[in-house]
C-alpha cells in the first residue's frame, strides 16, 4: 500500500502531468492529428510555464503554510517535542549539516530552538531511511549530539515511513500526553490531521516557510517554484486520501 500509493501520487505532480499531456501530443503527432496534436502541445506547455510562476507556486502553498501560526510562545510544560522525519544523504565525508537535506535541517533548527527554550524536555526524532542505510531519526540524533544535547533526553522512531506511521509510533509511546509537533508549515495541515485522527494532542510548530508571500508578478518561471506547486500538489493530494478514508 505504502508503495503504490507513492507510484500513484507521483503521476499527479505537476511536472509528471505536464509529461503526460506532452506524451499525448506526440502520440496524435504520429497520428497526423495535427490539431489535437497542437492543442496538447499548448497544454503541456502553459501548465508547467504557469505552475513555474511565482504568483501560482506561492497562491497554490500559502494557504496550507498559513493554516497554523508560528509558535512564538513555548508552554512551558510540554515536555515532548516530536520532529517528523525527512531526507538525508549519508556521506562520511560531509559535515552533518551537509547530510541533512534543508527541510530536514530546518525542521531540527526549529525543534532544537524549542528544547532550548524549556526545561526538562526531549526530544522525538522520527523517520526511516527511505533510500539510504541509516534512518533520518539517527541523523537528526547524531546532529543533535553533536549540539550537546544529552543523549538520555533524545528518543529515535526509526521506522515509520510516512506521516500515519509516525502518528501511531508517537501515540504508542506518549498515549495522552500533549506535546509540540514540528514540521514544515505546508504539511502540518495534513499532520495535524492524522495526528488528531488518532487521539493525540499535537501543539503545531510551524518551520521551513516556502511561500513567504503571495508572489511577484514580474518575476519569471523558474524550477524551484515548479518544486513549490508540486509541494502544493502532494499535500492537497494528501489531505484528500485521509478524507477519503475518514468517509469510506
Amino acid at each position: 500500500m505504502f508503495l503504490a500509493k507513492k507510484i500513484i501520487a507521483g503521476f499527479f505532480m505537476p511536472l509528471s502531468l505536464g509529461l503526460i499531456l506532452f506524451l499525448i501530443a506526440l502520440v496524435f503527432l504520429y497520428k497526423k492529428s495535427y490539431f489535437k496534436s497542437k492543442v496538447f502541445f499548448i497544454f503541456s506547455f502553459f501548465w508547467i510555464v504557469l505552475l513555474s510562476y511565482e504568483p501560482i507556486s506561492n497562491r497554490l502553498l500559502f494557504p496550507l503554510e498559513n493554516s497554523y501560526k508560528a509558535l512564538k510562545t513555548i508552554p512551558k510544560d510540554i515536555k515532548y517535542i516530536v520532529v517528523l522525519g525527512n531526507g538525508h544523504t549519508t556521506n562520511e565525508s560531509l559535515s552533518i549539516t551537509s547530510q541533512l537535506n534543508t527541510t530536514s535541517l530546518n525542521r531540527f533548527l526549529e525543534a532544537y530552538r524549542i528544547y532550548k527554550n524549556t526545561s526538562n524536555s526531549k526530544l522525538i526524532f522520527s523517520g526511516y531511511e527511505g533510500k539510504d542505510t541509516i534512518s533520518n531519526a539517527f541523523m537528526q540524533k547524531k546532529l543533535a549530539l553533536s549540539l550537546k544535547v544529552k543523549s538520555e533526553d533524545i528518543i529515535t522512531l526509526p521506522k515509520p515511513r510516512d506521516t500515519n506511521e509516525e502518528a501511531l509510533a508517537v501515540k504508542q509511546l506518549l498515549k495522552n500526553k500533549k506535546f509540540i509537533l514540528v514540521t514544515s508549515a505546508s504539511h502540518m495541515k495534513r499532520a495535524m490531521l492524522i495526528f488528531k485522527k488518532h487521539g493525540l494532542l499535537p501543539i503545531p510548530a510551524v518551520t521551513n516557510h516556502l511561500a513567504k508571500n503571495k508572489g511577484y508578478f514580474l518575476s519569471r518561471p523558474k524550477a524551484y517554484n515548479l518544486y513549490k506547486s508540486e509541494l502544493a500538489f502532494h499535500e492537497y493530494l494528501g489531505i484528500l486520501w485521509e478524507k477519503f478514508k475518514t468517509i469510506f
